[in-house]
């Protein structure tokens, strides 16, 4: 998310280096820039013109202090709007009350409302260790409750049985009381969705609203639909007492709008963000965070996060070991080295954490995919046990099975062969002589911002 913003913004400041003061003529310049990035990412126009002009009254005339240039000192400026607008701090849930917390979810058809009930009932479960129920009051579109009963197995959180042509609002009621009896910590309901926002759904959700008393009213929102995601938030907002949105599919948004326009446009913060398909894919949104990776400066708390929570740690250890006591780095450990990135993101999402990675040349992002990593683990998958400790062994009749069994070319495992090679290198001068930059370039094949390369 934020890509065509960030590269514009990091143009844009970067015409302010080298400048003593902050002046009339360069700030207007910069700030031009600034609206037009904003709006291309479909920012809601209200907010692009508050944006600016706050980032202007901070910054114009100012003498830049003995230790920033012109454009740190509009960076952090920028940041501080940034930060503002979307809510400086990350807004917790409310769970803090007698159990069960209620917590109702609702948005329009298509906005991923089931899929984020299951994956919100899984984050409750392994990030808080909360005892979740969820019920789903969605009696009208075709296997809604299938789809619910079949996602709350694979979270691993109870589900509550519901049937087409139920009252929604007894749904509502029969669950909250279970919920209470099993002794749950929180019961998830999820509610209907309509094509757009009308007064039959309105009125529906107001009445479960009412039975089931929720501490939390989430609206769930497609941020694709950029500024319309704020506007229908807002429509919501005017019948049912949201207090927080959950923007989805942000995986697949370039643009960003929805994001920063929400919480001005509406006054709800963001809480969450849906960034993929699968039920490990959400997280809790930090403003602060999002701010800095859209300047550039990556994300490395959310880095450090993310590996907390994907990476094997008993895999981990046992490579570190075996590294520890000066073994060769063979095949095997390539391949785990991919699964643990893959489980994280990909490269991609990792690159996008690191501190000025977002100031790489075109050329070079385009360069990095995870399309060569998935290809490098199904050759892998295809060696056996002694191709994958004996590279040498790989010779070129073997070459043809592993082409074969992976779908891949003879070229592409010459490739993979080289880039082990490379990778063998580089871990020995790792292990001589330390350094993660070193590891960086091996891994991207060039030196990363913020990170020493091959001295």
């Amino acid at each position: 998310m934020f890509e065509t913003l960030t590269e514009r913004m990091g143009t844009t400041l970067r015409r302010l280096r080298g400048r003593g003061r902050l002046s009339d003529a360069n700030m207007r310049d910069a700030l031009r820039e600034v609206r037009m990035a904003l709006i291309e990412a479909d920012v809601a126009l209200e907010v692009v013109g508050t944006f600016t002009e706050r980032v202007r009254e901070k910054v114009l005339g100012q003498e830049v202090l003995r230790s920033l240039t012109p454009d740190q000192e509009v960076v952090r400026a920028v940041r501080d709007e940034l930060c503002s607008l979307m809510g400086n701090e990350n807004a917790e849930l409310a769970l803090n009350v007698p159990p069960p917390a209620v917590i109702l979810v609702a948005g329009l058809q298509g906005s991923g409302k089931t899929t984020t009930v299951a994956k919100l009932s899984r984050w409750l479960r392994q990030e808080h260790r909360r005892k979740v129920l969820v019920a789903s009051c969605d009696v009208y579109r075709p296997a809604a409750i299938e789809q619910l009963r079949v996602l709350a197995g694979e979270a691993g959180v109870e589900f509550f049985p519901s049937r087409s042509g139920e009252d929604p609002v007894d749904i509502a009621t029969r669950a909250r009381a279970e919920a209470k009896r099993r002794h749950q910590d929180v019961l998830l309901l999820d509610t209907a969705g309509r094509m757009h926002v009308d007064s039959g759904m309105m009125d529906e959700v107001r009445r479960i609203h009412a039975v089931a008393e929720p501490v939390e009213t989430l609206f769930v929102v497609d941020s694709m639909t950029g500024q319309d995601a704020a506007s229908v938030a807002r429509a919501f907002d005017r019948s049912l007492p949201l207090s927080g949105v959950v923007l989805t599919k942000t995986d697949g948004d370039a643009r960003g709008g929805a994001a920063l326009s929400i919480r001005q446009v509406t006054g709800k913060p963001i809480k969450f963000l849906g960034v993929g398909e699968k039920l490990d894919a959400l997280q809790a949104f930090h403003p602060d965070r999002m701010a800095s990776r859209i300047l550039g400066m990556g994300d490395v708390l959310g880095l450090i996060e993310e590996a907390e929570r994907k990476i094997d740690r008993e895999k981990a250890k046992k490579f570190a070991d075996k590294f520890a006591k000066g073994k060769r780095f063979d095949l095997e450990d390539f391949g785990e080295q991919i699964r643990q990135m893959r489980n994280m993101g990909g490269i991609s999402s990792l690159l996008d954490k690191l501190p000025g990675t977002g100031q790489l040349p075109e050329h070079a992002k385009s360069r990095i995919n995870d399309t060569e990593f998935v290809k490098f683990e199904a050759m892998i998958n295809s060696m056996t046990v002694q191709e994958r400790r004996f590279p040498a062994l790989i010779k070129g009749s073997r070459k043809r099975r592993i082409a074969a069994g992976s779908g891949t070319r003879i070229q592409d495992v010459n490739r993979l062969l080289k880039q082990f090679a490379q990778m063998q290198k580089m871990m020995k001068r790792v292990r001589r002589k330390g350094g993660i930059g070193r590891m960086a370039q091996g891994l991207t094949g060039h030196a990363l911002p913020g990170f020493p390369g091959r001295g």
